[in-house]
């Protein structure tokens, strides 16, 4: 403490005689053009390109109506609670949406589609409130949903709970550069007792985008979001490219000394001063040193003479400055120090010593997981770039990288991790990476050293099923041989994990999201972020509601008891997608209380199956095939898990399809399929 007060005098003694003769500073640069309103009410200031009144702003698209001391933005009629000129952000205030009946309710926000406005993807999240609430967004047309989440009735029953995690409450990230958007509020009744029925009745649910750091500090309990009526929410603006010649700048110039812009992939900028100045970047001149004033034709900067004292005081200093670069060097040593420590206790801290001893214990012919260092991923993946970034999930995000020998990997970082489970977390580790199976991703090391731990995975570069499915290109189409074996092969990983594995592994979030084509088209299984490995006489494991909804075992729903058929009733749903090329979940079948699951088993018992198969499947695939394909989905769908095929004897079926298929002689295709129908 008397080191601090000693250099805080050391500093004061050299700057007291500049202070005392220095000019004082100019007045910061104007942020509003020339007679023109600073403000609307008492707090919030307009910037430009916004304004309020004729020749104030720069298009009619940033007109500010000042109504009742209340900044309206005109082109999209709200209320306008801040400008963060800095980001490029302004903070709205939009409806909360809310249901008080037992019916599905939907409603459109703002439209930004022919506005430079995109509703901000770091700054907002979207959030469902409410006792079995299934709270979506979903494109402006309804042809696909874009995100939501599922929150449960308390079996508890508090009436306070400031924790947001599934439990009459719901969050989850919002789309990249999304312009319009519907919610649907849609109540699920999956109640087994009449008390979950009782906290049901009666009680409203919600729906609403809002700014994630003013949720995070204002959510107290779901029962207390009733007295909110509006929310803020993050808008990002931007420039459009046919409108940025129109500024006043050097030349329409994209950069100059003191500021610069630059444009993102719809065409439109955004411009912020260079770093140590300060002010508006979109006049001209408008950002400017603070420690200088400008003239016309030139600018000068404070730098009064030097009076006597000053040159005294300068060799004081100047003997002064070895001791605090001294002193520097040693502090500097000392952070170093810190985090040197810091990386060991969290190595520590993430079970590293544990997994150190399991990994020395293992057999000399299996492939040991590695224990990377955190610089070594920070540079392979440009320090966590955003354009790095491949996916994002409840779970975490992954990262594409390149380490040092030129392998190509994905990492994947997780947002948080349970103390009390790390050594489970460690167990795993150890039995996710001892897995060496042609179709399941395989797990390369992880880096304990950070706060949350990292994992890292092979790179599969051709993108997800769902993308193939759902999301078609010219280039590429999944013919009927193709989905065929992507089905078998993931059939056989699925397979493999639950019973030829070192422990058995339940997945837990099966859907063509998590299968991966790699450069031949070849599945692969990824994303074991829900998964667990279960001890040889386990029959299920007891959980909170975790996976993805369309791809959910109903009884899972119920009992939150998850076993080796739940794998198997959400491989069926894969089997569906692969059939019909459709979701599965729609809105047309979510307002009639079913999915694609239900729905494909009705079509199928009505003899309507070719109805709803996919174009390519019904060109390409041969009647017999489909018919048993569609059987084995079937039978993978049965409401009794009991009653289900193991995978193993999925995989079986599956391939003795495909063994017909590459028959040659129409005799022995025949045969085939008559021997696969006994």
């Amino acid at each position: 403490m008397n080191l601090q007060l000693l250099l805080q005098v050391i500093i004061l003694l050299l700057l007291w005689p500049i202070k005392s003769v220095a000019k004082a500073p100019p007045p910061p640069p104007p942020l509003t053009k020339p007679n023109c309103p600073y403000s609307c009410g008492n707090n919030v200031t307009i910037p430009f390109p916004f304004g309020i009144g004729e020749n104030c702003y720069f298009d009619k698209l940033y007109a500010i109506d000042c109504k009742s001391s209340k900044p309206i933005l005109r082109s999209i009629n709200l209320e306008v609670l801040e400008f963060l000129l800095e980001k490029s952000t302004m903070r709205v205030n939009q409806s909360v949406i809310s249901s008080c009946q037992d019916k599905t309710t939907e409603a459109s926000f703002v439209n930004l589609e022919k506005l430079p406005f995109y509703f901000s993807y770091y700054d907002n999240i979207f959030s469902g409130i409410g006792c079995n609430n299934l709270a979506s967004m979903s494109s402006a047309d309804h042809d696909f949903i874009l995100g939501g989440c599922f929150s449960i009735c308390d079996p508890r029953n508090k009436t306070e709970d400031d924790s947001c995690n599934g439990i009459e409450c719901c969050k989850a990230g919002v789309p990249w550069a999304l312009k319009s958007f519907n919610i649907s509020i849609i109540s699920i009744n999956n109640a087994t007792s009449s008390s979950s029925s009782s906290q049901e009745e009666g009680k409203c649910k919600y729906a609403f985008m809002v700014e994630k750091e003013w949720f995070e500090s204002n959510f107290k309990s779901a029962r207390r979001v009733q007295n909110w009526n509006q929310v803020p929410v993050i808008l990002d603006w931007r420039i459009p490219n046919s409108s940025f010649g129109e500024l006043e700048r050097d030349e329409s110039s994209k950069f100059t000394s003191t500021s610069h812009c630059e444009s993102d992939e719809g065409g439109l900028f955004r411009c912020s001063c260079k770093e140590k100045y300060h002010g508006n970047p979109y006049f001209l001149h408008g950002c400017q040193d603070l420690r200088c004033e400008n003239y016309e034709g030139g600018y000068r900067c404070v730098n009064p003479k030097r009076p006597k004292v000053y040159t005294i005081i300068l060799g004081i200093g100047t003997g002064l400055g070895g001791l605090l670069l001294s002193i520097g060097a040693l502090w500097l040593c000392i952070i170093i120090r810190r985090r040197i420590k810091q990386k060991e206790e969290n190595f520590k801290k993430n079970g590293g010593l544990l997994l150190e001893q399991q990994l020395n214990s293992l057999d000399g012919s299996i492939d040991r997981c590695k224990i990377f260092n955190s610089k070594e991923l920070d540079k392979a993946t440009d320090h966590f770039n955003v354009n790095r970034i491949l996916g994002q999930g409840g779970q975490g995000t992954v990262y594409k990288g390149m380490l040092a020998d030129g392998r190509i990997i994905a990492v994947k970082k997780s947002k948080v991790v349970d103390e009390s489970k790390l050594e489970e977390f460690i167990n795993e580790v150890v039995i996710l990476s001892q897995i060496s199976h042609r179709n399941v991703v395989k797990l390369l090391g992880s880096c304990l050293e950070v706060e949350v731990p990292l994992l890292v995975y092979e790179f599969i570069p051709n993108g997800t099923l769902f993308q193939y499915l759902h999301d078609p290109s010219e280039e590429l189409s999944l013919t009927w041989e193709m989905r065929l074996r992507i089905a078998t092969e993931v059939a056989e990983a699925l397979a493999y994990l639950h019973s030829s594995a070192y422990l058995p592994i339940y997945h837990r979030d099966i859907k063509s999201t998590n299968i991966l084509l790699d450069e031949k088209y070849r599945a692969k299984i990824a994303d074991f972020g829900t998964s667990r490995s279960i001890a040889i006489d386990q029959t299920h494991v007891s959980t909170k509601v975790q996976g993805t909804f369309g791809y959910l075992d109903p009884e899972y729903f119920h009992s939150s008891q998850f076993t080796d058929k739940s794998d198997v009733y959400s491989f069926g749903v894969v089997l569906v997608e692969l059939l019909t090329g459709q979701k599965p979940i729609s809105y047309i079948w979510a307002n009639e209380g079913r999915n694609l699951a239900t729905y494909f088993v009705e079509c199928v018992e009505e003899n309507c199956l070719f109805d709803i198969l996919d174009d390519q499947v019904r060109k390409s695939g041969k009647t017999e095939e489909i018919m048993e394909v569609s059987d084995v989905a079937k039978r993978c769908l049965n409401s009794n898990g009991r009653s289900r095929p193991t995978m193993k004897e999925v995989a079986m079926e599956l391939e003795r399809i495909r063994a017909c298929n590459l028959q040659d002689d129409d005799d022995n295709i025949q045969k085939c399929y008559e021997e696969l129908s006994m």
